[in-house]
């Protein structure tokens, strides 16, 4: 069992990553919305991610207060450069780990569920480390 300090920084790095997932989640899908449709609505957030439009809302406030989004009533919403940023961060991330999911032989269907949790928590040294393995072809 490791030190109580060693076990703490461990969990408080978790509960960074839980708390850091829903704002990616939410800017990936409306870059996603926006390459796709050319635009992202509330309404459309609240189908994809099965939450109630007033959920949609609330998280929309708190990325509008952390400069990753501008919207304006019953319009579009629109990413920031920090929003995009964040968003084509998170899908690197999303598509690195799928990618050595899938060489590793885990099937696509849970390996795309995986990835999706994964992605939040997984630190840049073990990225590197994903990357490695995926050149040297292993």
């Amino acid at each position: 069992m490791p030190a109580p300090a060693e076990q703490a920084r461990q969990h408080e790095g978790v509960r960074q990553a839980h708390e850091t997932e829903l704002v990616e989640d939410y800017v990936e899908l409306i870059a996603d919305l926006i390459d796709r449709d050319g635009e992202a609505r509330a309404v459309h957030l609240a189908r994809r991610l099965g939450v109630a439009q007033a959920t949609v809302a609330k998280m929309l406030r708190r990325l509008e207060d952390r400069g990753l989004v501008v919207r304006e009533p019953y319009r579009a919403i629109l990413l920031t450069d920090a929003g995009r940023g964040l968003a084509e961060a998170s899908r690197a991330r999303h598509a690195l780990v799928l990618e050595f999911l899938l060489a590793l032989g885990v099937a696509d269907a849970q390996a795309r569920r995986d990835a999706e949790g994964i992605e939040h928590h997984v630190s840049e040294e073990t990225l590197a480390g994903m990357r490695r393995f995926l050149q040297s072809g292993a």
